[in-house]
């Protein structure tokens, strides 16, 4: 198993795995401010035809290298909410 790694590196496409290790989706984003370390949340993709939604950084559990393990079993990821870009 790959030791755990800084939000700072997660990628679009990385694994995201539900509390149970079952893979529910893939990173979409990874949302924060880079400059003053501080991470917001992610936002992934659970299919190739839904629209994305948002994970708090307090739900999201180990980050390793290829895959980020949620604190969400995968019936609370069904009540996610959508992500919406911030504007402006």
């Amino acid at each position: 198993m790959p030791d755990p790694v800084s939000w700072l590196v997660i990628e679009r496409g990385w694994d995201v795995l539900a509390a149970d290790g079952s893979r529910i989706g893939r990173v979409d984003r990874t949302l924060g401010d880079e400059e003053h370390d501080i991470f917001d949340g992610l936002s992934i993709s659970t299919g190739p035809l839904s629209r994305p939604v948002y994970v708090p950084a307090e739900r999201v559990g180990a980050i390793r290298e290829g895959e980020v393990s949620l604190e969400l079993s995968p019936a609370e990821v069904e009540y996610l909410q959508p992500y919406e870009a911030p504007r402006g």
